[in-house]
């Protein structure tokens, strides 16, 4: 099946660093202290560096947390075999009884640690080859280290001599100021040697060049990430070890189909060379899947030690932490935008977090709550007379026993009153999934109007899961990962071949990009996601389902892009775009001002209710606005004052639908952007009942036309057909 919807179209968190190819900048020494960039062999990798060191605020910080992991790794190695062979458990215990050094019955911490030469003599095969490999990997991670140090020195060169930025600035300044001094730097010293003068796309290009084709293939469901498990049903998989997996194979690795960070593999554009390519892609991954499969013991022991002591003490302080959700990493991929930077996405989540978390929490059990209640009053009764007696008499808590029932025992309370509901919890799930789809800005066509349903609820649990689900994810990824490459991906391996041969072009100065990632809405765009200007009456593109983004990508991609960065030239197919939504909003707003519509009722017009009151929305504001057009047009056309570094710059809204309308600056920016999703997932809606309208109308036309050719007295008889005899739904 995925063959046939990826066949050939005729001839034709979170490590986003690629890996080195050659040497990445060329410096030429300049008179004075300034170094010039005139020329940088590897541009991805530079402003990909660029970007992560003003993310983690600067040189120092950054070689300060690689150091430390350095010693985190050593840690964990050494204090798991000191576990495992180095204490002498029966002493510990005081199941066998050992004189102690002091002479007295007390046992300390050194009585129960055996001598170095005998802990060393109980090593096994096992334990020496965990040791060996682990060893070798911290010494591939100290070069790798000490080749970041020499790197982001020219980067922080570069900030200090060409951006004139130093370090302890970098926290007052928005990635997007940074980026304008990097164009500006362009000009001056041509760091790109092929274009004169880079776009903030071409930018945003070299640095999610990897990440758009991933975003890409998610939208269009290639990447095998959704399983149907026996009993269980329908979940979905896709760790960081499984993405690691993907981008070695696809982007970086020796076999990958990218001959280096910015250009395809001339072979992998031809079509008379697809089968031969789609089998090399097949047995590249087998073999990799079969080291997976040879490394998953170690692998599956690190993640297992690694998350105990991250996560041990978290969970004893805080036993219902992993009872809290967090973004899945499909779902982070699912509501991405093409061009979207990490902190863009992030704080776009982040937004969504709150009404995320209330409207998984409306869906409860009462079956489970009578159940959580009972166990909790049992639980807490006996903790609470442990806690008791253990304040009358602290010997209490040296009986064996009693202190580990009191730490399970708390745990079990925290646990099941996740399961209690809010007693003043609101059912208010439609509400919920507008305030979710303002920030989160994509969610699948079928969950309009079914938001109080159970099968909702899991879906959107995909994509918003417990943190448990997440590390027990994390956990079975050594184990999973080689079966899903071997008997999943592997299928997938001529479909990927044509989906980069399909999907690739090339861009002057930019090299090999997805061409999703261009967000031409005329290539890529969907019908039901534009309006035609006046007087057209067909929509501005014509292409396939196979060609077309998923749940409007494309469009709302480019509104983001362009709401991001306000100075950015659009195309003539993206200006084209936003003329005509503008016109659609000017007529839209006229239409409900003379019709005369009260404020309180606007919102319910665009999907925009109550529940985004949290967004910035209040009843207050909206009665301040009598019609659509001040709501629209004031709301999203502002400036961002005091913009946060992970929210973006100073700027202007794309969705300014009236010239020369007064801009009102005290408004967020993601307030505009929440208005436009709305509105354009409300147009989307509105033109695909239109266009199933036509189609029914134009099959009701054609049976009523065939029922009276073959049976003319039908022509007497009232046209309107009647309920039961309405034609099926196309």
């Amino acid at each position: 099946m995925m063959e046939a919807q990826y066949q050939a179209l005729g001839a034709d968190g979170e490590d986003d660093l690629p890996h080195d190819i050659g040497v990445m900048i060329h410096v030429v020494p300049e008179t004075g202290r300034a170094a010039r960039w005139n020329h940088v062999d590897d541009l991805d990798s530079f402003f990909i560096r660029t970007y992560l060191y003003h993310q983690k605020h600067g040189f120092a910080c950054m070689m300060l947390q690689e150091t430390l992991e350095l010693l985190q790794f050593i840690f964990v190695l050494v204090f798991s075999i000191f576990l495992f062979h180095c204490v002498d458990y029966p002493v510990l215990f005081r199941d066998k009884i050992k004189p102690s050094k002091n002479g007295t019955e007390k046992i300390s911490l050194g009585d129960a640690i055996l001598p170095t030469d005998q802990c060393v003599a109980s090593f096994g095969f096992l334990t020496w080859s965990y040791f060996l490999i682990t060893i070798l990997f911290w010494i591939l991670r100290v070069i790798k280290v000490l080749y970041h140090m020499f790197q982001y020195w020219d980067i922080k060169a570069f900030y200090n001599s060409a951006l004139k930025i130093e370090d302890n600035n970098l926290d007052n300044l928005t990635w997007h100021e940074v980026q304008q001094k990097i164009r500006e730097v362009q000009l001056k010293q041509q760091m790109c040697i092929h274009k004169k003068d880079l776009s903030e796309l071409d930018i945003y290009h070299r640095i999610l060049r990897f990440k758009n084709y991933l975003v890409a293939m998610v939208n269009k469901s290639l990447l095998p990430v959704r399983f149907n498990l026996p009993i269980i049903g329908e979940v979905v998989f896709l760790s960081h070890g499984l993405k690691y997996n993907i981008e070695l194979l696809l982007f970086w690795g020796p076999w990958a189909p990218f001959q280096n960070n910015w250009h395809l593999k001339e072979d992998y554009k031809k079509v008379n060379k697809r089968h031969e390519l789609a089998t090399k892609l097949s047995k590249h991954i087998f073999w990799v899947a079969i080291i997976n499969f040879l490394l998953s013991p170690i692998v599956l022991l690190w993640q297992v030690l690694y998350s105990f002591f991250n996560y041990a003490q978290i969970i004893r302080r805080e036993p219902g932490t992993l009872g809290s959700r967090c973004w899945s990493l499909y779902g982070k991929f699912y509501l991405r935008h093409f061009n979207e930077l990490d902190h863009e996405l992030n704080a776009r989540l982040n937004r969504a977090y709150r009404p995320a978390s209330k409207y998984m929490s409306i869906f409860t059990s009462p079956l489970m709550t009578v159940i959580a209640k009972n166990v909790v009053f049992i639980s807490g009764s006996i903790l609470a007379v442990l806690l008791v007696l253990t304040v009358y008499d602290e010997d209490v808590i040296a009986v064996e026993h009693v202190l580990t029932i009191m730490t399970i025992l708390g745990s079990v309370v925290a646990g099941f009153r996740s399961f209690i509901p809010d007693e003043n919890l609101v059912w208010c799930p439609e509400n919920l999934m507008t305030a979710i789809l303002a920030q989160a800005h994509y969610l699948p066509e079928h969950w309009r109007g079914q938001a109080h349903t159970t099968r909702v609820r899991d879906e959107f649990a995909q994509l918003f899961q417990y943190k448990a689900v997440f590390l027990l994810m994390e956990l079975l990824s050594p184990v999973v990962t080689p079966f899903i490459l071997c008997f999943y991906f592997r299928n997938r391996a001529l479909d990927i071949v044509d989906f980069f041969r399909n999907f690739t072009v090339e861009v002057v100065g930019v090299g090999d990009v997805c061409s999703f990632a261009q967000m031409n809405v005329q290539k890529h765009g969907n019908p039901t996601w534009q309006v035609a200007q006046t007087g057209q009456t067909a929509s501005v593109i014509v292409n396939d389902q196979y060609n077309q983004a998923e749940d409007g990508k494309t469009e709302l991609s480019l509104v983001h892009f362009t709401v991001t960065n306000p100075n950015w030239q659009l195309p003539a197919e993206a200006q084209h775009f936003v003329t005509t939504v503008k016109s659609q909003v000017r007529r839209d707003a006229n239409l409900l001002n003379n019709e005369m519509i009260q404020a309180a009722q606007i919102p319910e017009y665009y999907g925009v209710d109550n529940s985004l009151s949290s967004l910035g929305i209040g009843p207050s504001a909206m009665l301040l606005r009598p019609s659509v057009d001040s709501l629209l047009c004031r709301s999203m056309s502002q400036q961002c004052k005091g913009a946060s570094r992970a929210e973006g710059p100073q700027q202007s809204i794309i969705m300014n639908y009236q010239e020369g309308q007064e801009r009102s600056d005290d408004q967020p920016t993601d307030l505009a952007m929440s208005l436009s999703t709305l509105y354009l997932h409300e147009l989307h809606h509105k033109q695909k009942n239109q266009s199933n309208t036509r189609r029914r109308m134009q099959h009701q036309g054609a049976s009523a036309s065939s029922d009276l050719m073959t049976n003319p007295r039908l022509q007497v008889q009232e046209s309107t057909p009647l309920l039961h005899n309405s034609p099926r739904k196309s």
